[in-house]
């Protein structure tokens, strides 16, 4: 025992007489706005920074193998961004605030601004986030949901509703993590904002294993996805999260809004179940995967109307699935159902959904 207690201290003592790699520091984001990222990556032949707005860096490797690059002025934003090596893509190792997703995870890094933007946190009262987690019989697997109750909450009230669903690839925490919808609630309800509760479920109709097996892009399985989602949804999550919370069961007090597949996933559910939802709020949507709309609403008409609040629809123009959602809005014409369809600056990113989010709401009046 004691000839094992000697050897370890002289392995200790050898290894940290070895020369220890130059730590790094990476994003870091200076008074100009400009943004250096660096990566240790000494057999690398080219490194790449490529930020979520579009933005690619070439990183110039040193002497110890250190790729550093730094950006242009970059508008007050937060940003997510991944380094490619020698073509692979890579996390940055040394950053642990994650940008999580399913497919294909990265990085984020903040560029503050002279004011707070509504998903910056900010010294007001905060809301709680609260994970639960169920079996779903729809998707044969072990799944979550996320909850936010407005800070004040009072168990006995209740509260208007917003169910928000993410993109495809993203997973359930997407809107909490990512897009910092917690932050954009807190600031709304202490601007004099209505409180409210939010349901953020996994909006997949399938499982995860089938989503990161490629099988929800096979074939009609996207349709297929979209409503199985609208089942766990409406006979899972839901009435779980009714029952532990209480919210408002009338119709215009009640909201649903999402990105992408989950924008598209908003449509479908929303325009099928009216009698639930008043506010709807499509960001980015993809309306071509639940098929055709004829099919999808049969029953919609003019006198849906009277039931709707508000139907938003948002897209950058910059987007490629702008097509996509103007050609959805010619339809609803046929049908004489009345939108606000509003196409902003950017593209497929959330540097346009946080703002999606916050203008939506801020349209709802419950």
């Amino acid at each position: 025992m004691q000839k094992l207690a000697l050897s370890a201290i002289l392995l200790s003592t050898l290894l940290s007489a070895q020369p220890q790699p130059q730590p790094i520091t990476s994003p870091v984001v200076h008074p100009d706005r400009t943004v250096s990222f660096s990566m240790r990556a000494p057999n690398a032949q080219k490194v790449e920074a490529r930020l979520e707005n579009g933005t690619r860096i070439s990183l110039t490797k040193d002497e110890k193998g250190i790729w550093s690059g730094t950006t242009e002025a970059l508008p007050p934003d937060l940003y997510g961004y991944s380094f490619l090596v020698d073509g692979v893509g890579t996390i940055d190792p040394v950053n642990g605030d994650m940008k999580t997703n399913a497919l294909n995870p990265s990085n984020m890094v903040l560029v503050p601004g002279d004011k707070p933007l509504p998903w910056d946190f900010t010294d007001i009262p905060h809301g709680t986030v609260h994970h639960h987690f169920y079996a779903s019989k729809v998707a044969s697997e072990n799944r979550d949901f996320f909850v936010y109750t407005p800070p004040g909450y009072q168990p006995g009230k209740r509260y208007p509703l917003l169910v928000l669903l993410h993109g495809y690839s993203d997973l359930a925490d997407g809107w909490t993590t990512v897009g910092k919808a917690n932050w954009i609630f807190d600031g709304l309800i202490a601007g004099g904002k209505k409180p409210f509760i939010v349901v953020m479920p996994l909006g997949y109709g399938f499982s995860v294993k089938d989503l990161k097996a490629g099988a929800v892009r096979r074939g009609n399985n996207f349709s297929k996805n979209t409503e199985d989602f609208e089942k766990t949804l409406m006979a899972e999550v839901l009435p779980m999260a009714e029952k532990q919370y209480k919210v408002s069961a009338k119709p215009n007090e009640r909201a649903i809004a999402g990105l992408s597949m989950g924008g598209a996933e908003t449509l479908y559910v929303g325009l099928r179940h009216l009698d639930r939802f008043s506010w709807i709020g499509a960001f980015s949507s993809a309306p071509q995967i639940f098929g055709k709309p004829e099919d999808a609403f049969p029953t919609l008409n003019e006198k849906d109307n009277a039931r709707i609040k508000l139907l938003w629809i948002a897209c950058g123009k910059a987007d490629g699935l702008l097509k996509n959602n103007q050609v959805f809005v010619e339809w609803l014409k046929t049908k004489k159902i009345e939108n606000k369809f509003v196409e902003t600056e950017g593209a497929h990113t959330w540097l346009v959904w946080r703002r999606y989010l916050s203008d939506f709401l801020n349209q709802v009046n419950w």
